[in-house]
């Protein structure tokens, strides 16, 4: 990344039809309004780092933030149907209609993204 890129952060992160970062979200309690946070500039490293930290795609609410509103996803996009992470390139596969024209077969809009994730938070 170039030294403006490393200043201004990725390009993609200013096209506004695009989720600035996800959030996972994951209840303290049962039933509680408190939870934990995850977050990722992709979703790819979102749900990478769940499953590393053995969070199931059952116990969390990802959440795409954009600069003007929040929006959540549905699990359907995330996971398989017996209910399990999907990773890439199936994950990619998925939210091709979702990003239709920003994901593409070798390629991304998110490509300049960093895809690590932190939380919780």
């Amino acid at each position: 990344m170039s030294v403006l890129g490393k200043v201004i952060g990725p390009k993609s992160k200013y096209d506004r039809s695009l989720p600035y970062t996800y959030e996972a979200r994951i209840r303290i309690f049962e039933g509680g309004e408190e939870y934990s946070s995850y977050f990722a500039d992709t979703i790819c490293g979102l749900v990478e780092h769940l499953h590393k930290n053995k969070i199931g795609p059952g116990d969390v609410q990802i959440v795409e933030i954009y600069q003007d509103k929040e929006t959540l996803v549905d699990a359907k996009l995330f996971t398989t149907p017996d209910c399990q992470w999907l990773f890439k390139p199936e994950l990619c596969r998925s939210f091709e209609e979702y990003y239709k024209g920003h994901i593409r077969e070798d390629s991304c809009s998110f490509d300049d993204r960093d895809c690590k994730g932190v939380g919780p938070g």
